[in-house]
């Protein structure tokens, strides 16, 4: 785990604080993590991209070391939280990179808030509704008594959640870090409150305006992914268009953890050409 790049600058956002990092040199790229992740786990990809571009990268509002103080942290904030670093970090036009929610936020970013994208990278992104799993409506109606349940009940919860996400298990130590975020510091409270205020409402205001995409979109996606079904992925290649796609084998929804060398052998060459 020595490509631990804990974010350590911070940009204050309706109240709240954001940690952000900055690593490399070359043309600007900004990553954004999804749920229940953080950029913990994007250490991979940050170490490695870094050595090519000038990699931006922060922890989304309620997840990671940012606040998670109570308030919006839905997707319906975050696209505007990433048009607000970019403006600070004077990014015109960066490549950008987004994983699950992360996903959802840069078409959000892109499409909603007219933010222009050299290139976009989407890996297993929530981008197609219907969306959201029988425990994300369970804890939509039931939020509260989920915050509330006692923090070992709550840690077998979580561990058991993101489990579901991979298709080979994780190492120990990267698992106790990924869970660590949402177990101490109000992280219980947090990861119940991300959850509920998940909706599809956030995906169906854009969803409709894929096949105005005019910059290049590259798609990649995890064949075991049972989370967002690969089914999923060929149907937003088809709505937008000259996207390309691509499938690894072997690996589930949290594939920036499972095949990062396999994804940067994607990624690069579509950046670079």
């Amino acid at each position: 785990m020595k490509e631990n790049i804990k974010p350590t600058n911070t940009f204050e956002f309706d109240g709240r604080s954001v940690l952000y990092g900055k690593l490399g040199k070359g043309p600007a790229l900004v990553i954004v993590h999804g749920t229940p992740w953080s950029s913990f786990n994007l250490r991979h990809l940050i170490k490695k991209l870094s050595q090519e571009y000038t990699v931006y990268y922060y922890d989304l509002l309620g997840y990671g070391y940012s606040s998670k103080a109570l308030g919006d942290v839905s997707l319906g904030i975050q696209n505007r939280l990433l048009k607000a670093l970019l403006e600070y970090w004077n990014l015109d036009n960066p490549f950008v990179i987004g994983h699950d929610f992360g996903g959802a936020i840069v078409l959000r970013t892109h499409l909603l808030n007219k933010q222009d994208f050299k290139k976009i990278v989407l890996i297993d992104p929530v981008a197609v509704s219907p969306w959201g799993s029988p425990f994300f409506k369970h804890v939509n109606k039931f939020e509260e008594a989920f915050a509330g349940v006692p923090d070992y009940i709550h840690e077998s919860i979580i561990q058991a959640y993101v489990k579901t996400a991979i298709y080979k298990p994780l190492e120990e130590e990267v698992l106790n870090q990924t869970l660590s975020f949402w177990t101490k510091d109000g992280g219980k409270e947090a990861f119940y409150r991300q959850i509920a205020q998940a909706d599809s409402k956030y995906t169906d205001e854009v969803q409709s305006l894929y096949h105005t995409i005019k910059v290049p979109v590259e798609i990649i996606w995890g064949k075991e992914d049972s989370w967002i079904p690969l089914e999923k992925g060929k149907e937003l290649h088809k709505m937008i268009p000259n996207s390309i796609f691509h499938i690894i084998d072997d690996a589930g929804h949290l594939i920036i953890e499972e095949k990062p060398d396999e994804l940067i052998e994607k990624i690069l060459p579509f950046l670079q050409k």
